[in-house]
């Protein structure tokens, strides 16, 4: 009876491990085309607002960067309903956990540096009186891009995915340190190419390459 049992418990591991693992390559293969299409976003808007700033009226462009998540959502649900949904998993739960984590946290920093920059609120929240602090906004959003990346590519045992991470955040945060003002733009851009679309062709090309 108790080898019987021991058996019932290796079995039930087993059927655990397989069912991650299936949802860890439907999740791997449903995530090739978002990734392209939001890395694609983000270089669009990067290189649009990097021209308006720079020949058509300054920074106040930044604000264009409101209209990316919503557009970036809408493609993502289009994408979503031409392909085969993934079961709902722990996975796919934890990867949608990780940018949502990531997006407020980049969100909240980008708006309070520009309603500080516009005047709305008090320099005092990121300089005390008499102190002067910069902040590279850019190194910051491309360090929490490429940790995204590494996380997710992590969960779903993609190397490629990892490898871009990594390459893309630690070598956009130093980059962007190298440069002032809209031209900070095209390290953004470049982070996204990196971080988000050729991980997504990776993927795209494995995936097409088994069918």
């Amino acid at each position: 009876m108790e080898e019987k049992n021991n058996m019932t418990a290796e079995r039930s591991l087993e059927i655990i491990r397989e069912s991650i693992e299936r949802s860890q390559r439907a999740i791997t293969k449903n995530s090739a085309l978002p990734l392209i299409w939001w890395g694609s976003v983000v270089v669009v808007f990067s290189l649009l607002i990097l021209y308006l700033w720079k020949y058509q009226g300054g920074p106040v462009w930044n604000v264009l960067w409101l209209a990316l998540w919503p557009l970036g959502y809408l493609g993502n649900r289009l994408i979503d309903k031409h392909q085969t949904p993934a079961p709902p998993s722990f996975v796919g739960k934890t990867i949608g956990h990780i940018w949502a984590s990531f997006g407020i946290v980049c969100g909240f920093i980008g708006w309070t540096v520009c309603f500080i920059g516009l005047g709305v609120l008090p320099m005092e929240l990121i300089a005390p009186q008499g102190h002067v602090v910069c902040i590279s906004l850019t190194s910051i959003i491309a360090l929490c891009f490429g940790m995204g990346s590494t996380i997710t590519g992590f969960v779903l045992k993609s190397l490629a995915i990892e490898i871009c991470g990594i390459i893309g955040g630690v070598g956009g945060f130093f980059l962007a340190l190298q440069f002032g003002g809209a031209e900070q733009l095209y390290v953004m851009a470049a982070v996204s190419v990196v971080s988000l679309m050729i991980p997504g062709l990776i993927v795209y090309l494995q995936n097409k390459g088994k069918e």
